[in-house]
């Protein structure tokens, strides 16, 4: 059998699995149950402040730990308005992530036994050293700039101050190209601006609130869920664009069952009628806005009945809609949605829903979207970090000339040999980020990952990136350190803390721990001068006005806002573009050779027996993240695929059949999925839950449960503004009688 230079490794039978667990004073064998505790009597228990992991939103909370040092529960923070004292199902089911018995627990390196590739457990030392030796080694040959991070969540932060110490700042998070990019790119080149995460929509006061792709309440961002509950219960509108019935649509007032991949002809269609039926916000467009002239000739012939034929939505629908946006104006908000990475044209797209918001005057109005503010921490003192020779700009070669963060894929690529490359990556971190799942065009990505002298993964869970690894490395999770304080601006500014609630188990480390210790061995001590970072913490608190003592108490602080949450009436405010106006006409994406407004692509459509592949999200899982996470599991232990009953009767399927699904390039699913046979779904798409069919045996809870929909996706748009990889443009049919496989790893 013909071998790589990096051979995945399954992550088993190690001599990890009766690994005695440790935390304060807990012990008990791995896959045990932990004992119960009744909470009711509360002597004994303390409560340590956190905020959570599982997804981006970060709630505060408190973890409450017994006697013994077990955590039984995990609770909102009152004081927090990100979430009112109420967690979402995954932030209350976090305590499974430190109990989960699959967890990483020794430091692996790569060897070769008897001629085949393995793991074997290292100490700190051993592993610290080696990565050290190999960083130092490839500087040396190519240039501290070669090392890149790929990384998601708050241990990301350690090691892009080591890279950037070291002397590279090729650091890129793939929820840029893969998700929030096109979003941020598209009201930036608006608004001067992007609308953050978590979002500054005041959905909490609007009147009228239009979600088109956005599944709030299945992707469970906390906040603008309790916000959209309460929207709903004071009679605002509730419009959802959705080929599907989706939770969200099931609450609306209006369901728009838009033709998949049509987005922008109806976005140009109510752009449209807002301005020829004169109902967009004449006096916030004349102060605030320029291009409006360009703007309305340009959609001079995208009337609803032109977008009839293209979306399937009827005309008196679309122009309904639009009224409806108009009357609560500027108390409205169009969405601008989170993950955006559709067909490839997703900036314009984004520019469109920009667009939509400022003809009605949401931008700074209560209601629509409101002005951030926060509380500055300062960095920890460190010497100024080394001018990199080259940077992942460089990587760009001339494209996507609006990407403000690097881009994954061209790290990617960059990390391949190729004639004529001088900008070549030869070592990878990756952090909280499995590449193997989340990131498409995975031929290259294996070409990359071959070419690497190497390859270094910190994670807390053996997701199917460890068996790549030269390296791997035990992170602890967040229940168990102290990590970089939760100050996000919002509409209040606040600080929130993280500690460990108990110490961290086997041989776990935090990743500020190992980002220090690397550092030291790279003879970087002078950007990691302290022992502990409890001193990073009590130093920028007390810059801040407070002290670490009494974030241990609280958890979270308030401060009072210093600006206005909105436009001051009869002032003059100034947007952060150029000319300080909304930029309806973007004369930056004309001089860089894009259109300057959104136009219409007509995108590809399924060949007959083939269905648009749809995917989105549970509100009980994150992604792949806690696809092992057994209270998540219980709630929701595989994905199924939904199919209209038009179909199911054309192909003779039946409820709870289990079938494969092949793409348009003859791709079929590692393995079978339960069919949901619903009217809630067009005929022309299947929808699937993302996060789902690990073929990582390690993961013993999330092994073979359902599809992974990102290995179906082998057709990928890149869209040339910025760089997202749209991930819309897939097809698939059905197999009902192949014999189940055994996943690949």
């Amino acid at each position: 059998m013909m071998r790589t230079r990096r051979d995945f490794i399954k992550i088993c039978s190690l001599g990890l699995g009766a690994t005695v667990l440790t935390g304060g004073a807990v012990q008990w064998v791995a896959g045990a149950s932990a004992p119960k505790t009744d909470l009711k009597n509360f002597r004994g228990v303390r409560r340590v402040p956190t905020y959570c992991e599982v997804c981006f939103w970060k709630c505060a909370g408190w973890s409450y730990v017994t006697e013994n040092g077990q955590i039984q529960k995990i609770i909102g923070n009152a004081d927090d308005p990100q979430c009112n004292g109420r967690l979402c199902p995954r932030g209350t089911g976090g305590v499974g992530m430190f109990t989960d018995p699959d967890r990483l627990k020794t430091p692996l390196i790569r060897i070769t036994k008897n001629g085949e590739q393995t793991y074997r457990t290292a100490t700190w030392d051993e592993a610290l050293d080696y990565i050290a030796t190999k960083m130092k080694a490839i500087a040396e040959k190519h240039g501290p700039e070669s090392m890149a991070l790929f990384n998601h969540g708050s241990s990301g932060k350690y090691f892009t101050h080591l890279l950037n110490a070291f002397g590279s700042n090729n650091v890129a998070a793939p929820s840029f190209a893969q998700c929030r990019g096109p979003r941020d790119t598209g009201f930036e080149l608006t608004f001067g601006e992007s609308v953050s995460s978590p979002e500054v929509t005041d959905i909490r006061d609007t009147r009228c609130l239009v979600l088109i792709g956005s599944h709030i309440g299945e992707n469970m961002h906390n906040g603008q869920v309790q916000e959209m509950s309460e929207a709903i219960d004071r009679g605002a509108v509730i419009i959802t664009v959705d080929p599907r019935l989706s939770t969200a649509a099931s609450k609306s007032k209006y369901w728009l069952p838009i033709k998949p991949s049509t987005d922008l002809a109806l976005l140009l269609a109510w752009i449209h009628v807002l301005i020829y039926d004169e109902l967009y916000n004449k006096e916030y467009v004349d102060k605030y806005a320029e291009g409006f002239n360009e703007l309305k000739e340009h959609v001079k012939n995208y009337t609803p009945e032109w977008a009839y034929g293209i979306t399937t939505l009827k005309p008196e629908l679309v122009r309904q809609t639009a009224r409806e946006m108009a009357n609560a104006a500027p108390s409205a908000i169009i969405h601008p949605g989170r993950h955006t990475s559709w067909y490839g044209d997703d900036v314009q797209r984004s520019r469109a829903i920009a667009i939509l918001n400022a003809l009605l005057g949401t931008w700074g109005n209560r209601g629509g979207i409101f002005f951030k503010e926060g509380i500055k921490i300062p960095d920890f003192p460190h010497p100024a970090y080394p001018k990199p020779a080259w940077s992942w700009q460089d990587t760009l070669k001339g494209r996507y000339p609006f990407a403000k963060e690097a881009v994954t894929n061209t790290i990617i690529e960059a990390s391949i040999p190729a004639e004529g490359n001088e900008h070549v990556i030869k070592g990878w971190i990756v952090s909280g980020t499995n590449l193997i799942v989340s990131i498409p065009l995975k031929e290259q990505l294996m070409k990359a990952m071959q070419s690497l002298d190497l390859l270094v993964v910190v994670d807390t869970m053996p997701m199917e990136i460890t068996g790549y690894a030269d390296v791997v490395l035990p992170e602890c999770t967040y229940l168990e350190r102290h990590d970089d304080l939760r100050a996000t601006a919002h509409r209040e500014p606040t600080i929130a803390l993280r500690m460990p609630a108990v110490e961290p188990m086997y041989e776990t480390k935090p990743a500020w721990w190992i980002s220090k210790q690397i550092g030291e061995r790279l003879g970087l001590g002078a950007y990691y001068n302290y022992k502990d970072f409890k001193e990073v913490l009590d130093w920028q608190l007390k810059q801040a006005g407070t002290s670490l003592s009494e974030m241990e108490k609280i958890g979270l602080k308030k401060f009072e806002r210093k600006t206005p949450v909105y436009i001051l009436p009869g002032s003059d405010y100034k947007f952060k573009t150029a000319s300080g106006k909304i930029q309806l006409y973007s004369h930056e994406l004309e001089a860089a050779g894009f259109d300057p407004m959104p136009k219409l692509t007509l995108h590809p459509q399924p060949e007959e027996g083939f269905y648009r592949l749809i995917y989105g999200r549970a509100p009980m899982h994150t992604f792949s993240r806690t696809a092992n996470n057994r209270n998540l599991v219980a709630l929701m232990p595989e994905n199924s695929v939904w199919i209209n009953p038009q179909v199911a009767e054309l192909w003779g399927l039946k409820k709870d059949q289990y079938v494969f699904l092949k793409n348009q390039a003859g791709v079929v699913s590692n393995f079978s999925v339960k069919v949901r046979i619903t009217e809630r779904i067009r005929w022309d798409s299947v929808y699937i839950v993302h996060g789902f069919g690990h073929h990582h045996k390690p993961l013993t809870y999330a092994f073979g449960r359902g599809v992974n929909d990102t290995e179906l996706i082998s057709d990928v748009k890149i869209d040339p503004i910025m760089g997202g990889t749209g991930m819309r443009g897939n097809f698939v049919t059905f197999i009902k009688d192949a014999a189940k496989k055994e996943a690949k790893s």
